[in-house]
Formats: structure tokens, sequence, C-alpha cells
């Protein structure tokens, strides 16, 4: 999203373009490849003074998402790689409407003959329902509610996973303070899967060992070798 202006900005005007940046970028982190991807945003952390308005804003733009053909160009999300992958989400989305979960959109297959999962958001989300505490490698948001600094910090790292999260904020100072708690291998702020091959990328743990890429992904190459030699 690109934004300009000549005139100085209302304190109200910075916030709806973070909400929109915030939305986008959520968006993008939850639903890119179908949620088929290991560093996938599934759950989203939002202030409770936003939280209506983010919701409203995300379930507007997933209901909107072309589900389809991943060989049409006007295509924005292809198919589940498996029936039994398909399934399986499907199975996480009956276990957050059972565990009291609001299904905001979403949460069945599309039409489509094959196995085409519809964008699902999910709101009302607690930290110990199943849907914000597995991988479900699918596209399904999980919208949970927060208001205070420290608490979300705890909350975020209340997981057996830590490869990748997102901050979206306009305070920088901030928001380097609040990654620098975050146990993720991967952080980024205002942006999402923004990957390059020279930045290492790896998690903390249940997200795997040691690091790909760059220099640190050099290092499982190495061979090296102790020495120990005991002079007279």
């Amino acid at each position: 999203m690109s934004f300009y202006s000549f005139t100085p900005l209302s304190v109200q005007s910075v916030i709806s373009c973070l909400v929109e940046l915030a939305v986008l970028l959520a968006h993008h982190a939850a639903f890119a490849n179908a949620g088929q991807m290991c560093s996938c945003g599934s759950r989203t952390f939002v202030h409770e003074k936003i939280y209506d308005q983010f919701l409203e804003k995300s379930v507007l733009l997933a209901q909107k998402r072309i589900v389809g053909n991943p060989f049409d160009s006007s295509t924005q999300q292809g198919p589940q790689i498996s029936r039994t992958q398909l399934e399986k989400v499907l199975s996480y989305v009956e276990s957050g409407k059972s565990q009291g979960a609001t299904l905001s959109t979403g949460g069945e297959c599309t039409n489509t003959s094959g196995y085409f999962m519809q964008p699902t958001i999910f709101s009302n989300v607690k930290d110990d329902m199943t849907i914000a505490k597995e991988e479900i490698f699918g596209p399904v948001m999980c919208v949970l509610k927060y208001n205070d600094y420290d608490e979300v910090i705890k909350r975020a790292n209340n997981t057996d996973f830590g490869l990748a999260a997102g901050v979206i904020t306009k305070d920088l100072t901030r928001s380097l303070k609040f990654i620098d708690k975050l146990k993720a291998g991967s952080v980024w702020i205002n942006d999402y899967h923004a990957m390059r091959s020279n930045a290492p990328f790896g998690g903390y743990k249940q997200s795997g060992h040691g690091r790909e890429m760059g220099s640190y992904g050099l290092r499982e190459y190495y061979q090296v070798k102790a020495v120990a030699i005991k002079l007279a």
C-alpha cells in the first residue's frame, strides 16, 4: 500500500492507514499458498480498540479472495495438497466451532471440483483452543483480542512453535523492544514472508534446529574438528 500526503495527518488517519496495512499483511500471512507454509501466520493478535474494525475488513477481503485453478493468472489461492490435508483442515474448523470460536467467514470447501478450501476466519479465539495451539497448514486465520503490551508478548510466546512472527506498528522504537522478547526465528516489522537468501531462516522450540540460508546456513556443511594435545 502506498500513501502520499502533503498535509499533516490526524491521529485517526494514521490509525486507519495502519489498520488497512495490518489487514493486508495478516491476509497475506494466513492465506499465502493456501496456508500451506511453515511460516504461515495463523494467529493474529489485534488490540481491542481496533479489533472490530480489523475483523470487518479482514472478512470482506477474505470473501473477495479468488480460489481456483492455479494456472489462471487471476487466481489468488489454489487447492490443498491432497484430500487428506483438506479433510484435516476441515476437522480443525469443526474443532474451532465446537470449542466456542466464532466462524466469521469460510469454513467449507468451495464449489470447485478438487481440494479447494474457502479462506476461513475465526474470531473470539482463545489461547487454549486447538486452532490456536496447533499448526493447521490450511487457509485459516485465528483473530485473538488483547489489550496489554506485556500480555500479548507472553501469549504470543505461549506456543510449542517459534518459526516466524510479524509486528504491525507505527512506533518503530517500541517494536524493536517487542521483537527482542519474541521467541521466533524470523520477525518482520510492517511486512510478512519477507525472506531473502542471505538472511538466516529457522525457528525456536519445535520449529526445527539450526538455520538455513545466509552464512548461518553454510555452517551446516562445515566439518569441525576438535584436537586436544597433552604436552609433557
